[in-house]
């Protein structure tokens, strides 16, 4: 009986930490929420709006929770800052310099055993605490790892901490790819590589994920010129997949499961299906199909697998909802327009997709293959630029980003 209740604790213990979205696209970094009793329906005007807070500065920065604290990043003041506020009072805790340069940050924190990490978007990583915000170490793109050229949009990576390093990536040929160690920011391993193919020879604007693929753990992510796989270990480059970069920008997140990697870009490009087979002591990534741009291609608005089906917006600069069996590359339904415009930035939580649209519009949408339906749909009432940040979901709250401005909206059932 013992045993029987120590094990069930764990299994709320863990089942409570995978609830919390505590980096990029939540627990998993796949886009999707483990929570249950959410509403499978909403008003005429929408959820109720539990309250907002301003002064959170300008910035594309999504939002993290965790331990009952709400982390994003900010230009205020002239620098670039990781802000943390109580989730129960929306008091402001504390406030921390990452550049002082200003500019737009991008990177989601990511919170890990009482740590926050960042990046600004001129490529300054902190780790401070999560409590205070007290500096623990600080590195540069500039100046340890080689000044990597910037992409367009400037750095946008949102940490990955696993296993006790911290993963980011410079996009430098002799700094690639860095692990640090989470503790201190010593570099653990580095990846030198020159990408060959299509795109541009620097970092993407994502963060790393982490696969299991063929047997071998491996941190996957998209850079300029593609798709990689990177040993976990070692650092070693194990594959490269160049069909999916384009010459602009590589943006959405991977999504990995089994053996397998999908990846998407914008710009006309496409899709690709992939999956991990063993090549000798190495990693080989086969196609499995490729869909061209008018069949799927996902702008920046990220992708989520629910069951056997990958949900998206597509179009370049559009995010029409649509439904693709994985293992087909089967288009089983799209909508033409959706009830928002321009791209559309994707999560999913109980059977239900969460579409908030560049034009402020956000969409309940039936995670099913049965067809498009719609259960509701509203403008948030503070929209100031384009809206790009990713929704977040924890403990029952839809939290929503609008430059200064961050809108949590009550979604569980009563």
């Amino acid at each position: 009986m013992r045993t029987s209740l120590l094990l069930l604790s764990s299994l709320v213990v863990i089942s409570a930490a995978r609830a919390e979205w505590n980096q990029w696209r939540g627990a998993q970094r796949d886009g999707v929420s483990s929570e249950k009793g959410l509403l499978q329906s909403w008003p005429k005007d929408g959820p109720k709006l539990a309250w907002s807070i301003e002064g959170v500065g300008r910035g594309m920065a999504s939002t993290s929770i965790a331990d009952g604290r709400i982390f994003t990043m900010g230009e205020r003041k002239g620098q670039q800052q990781v802000i943390a506020f109580d989730a129960a009072t929306r008091k402001e805790l504390w406030a921390t310099m990452v550049s002082s340069k200003g500019g737009e940050p991008r990177c989601t924190p990511t919170v890990s055993g009482g740590m926050v990490y960042v990046l600004s978007d001129d490529g300054e990583i902190l780790c401070c605490t999560a409590t205070d915000g007290k500096e623990v170490w600080r590195r540069s793109y500039n100046k340890d790892f080689g000044s990597p050229p910037k992409p367009g949009w400037q750095f946008s990576e949102s940490p990955l901490v696993d296993d006790g390093k911290v993963i980011v990536t410079p996009g430098h040929a002799k700094h690639f790819m860095v692990a640090l160690d989470a503790k201190t920011g010593t570099s653990v391993w580095t990846l030198q590589a020159t990408l060959e193919g299509n795109g541009h020879g620097g970092a993407g604007y994502t963060g790393a994920v982490v696969s299991n693929g063929a047997g071998v753990k491996q941190y996957v992510t998209m850079v300029g010129k593609g798709a990689i796989g990177i040993g976990a270990e070692d650092g070693k480059l194990l594959w490269h997949y160049n069909p999916v970069a384009n010459g602009t920008a590589v943006i959405p997140t991977p999504l990995v499961w089994d053996d397998y990697v999908f990846v998407s870009s914008g710009y006309q490009t496409g899709a690709a299906l992939l999956k991990l087979v063993k090549d000798g002591e190495g990693v080989r990534a086969e196609e499995q199909y490729f869909l061209k741009h008018k069949e799927f291609q996902n702008h920046h608005g990220g992708m989520v697998r629910v069951g056997n089906y990958i949900y998206a917006g597509t179009g370049h600069n559009n995010g029409f909802p649509i439904c693709i069996e994985w293992k087909t590359g089967k288009v089983v339904w799209n909508k033409d327009r959706g009830p928002g415009k321009e791209s559309a930035a994707v999560i999913a939580a109980d059977g239900q997709l969460f579409f908030r649209y560049q034009d402020g519009i956000v969409a309940l949408i039936a995670a099913s293959p049965s067809g498009y339906k719609e259960n509701g749909a509203f403008k948030l009432p503070s929209i100031d630029g384009p809206s790009w940040p990713h929704p977040a979901i924890e403990n029952g709250r839809l939290y929503l980003r609008s430059q200064n401005v961050l809108m949590c909206f009550d979604v569980k059932q009563r």
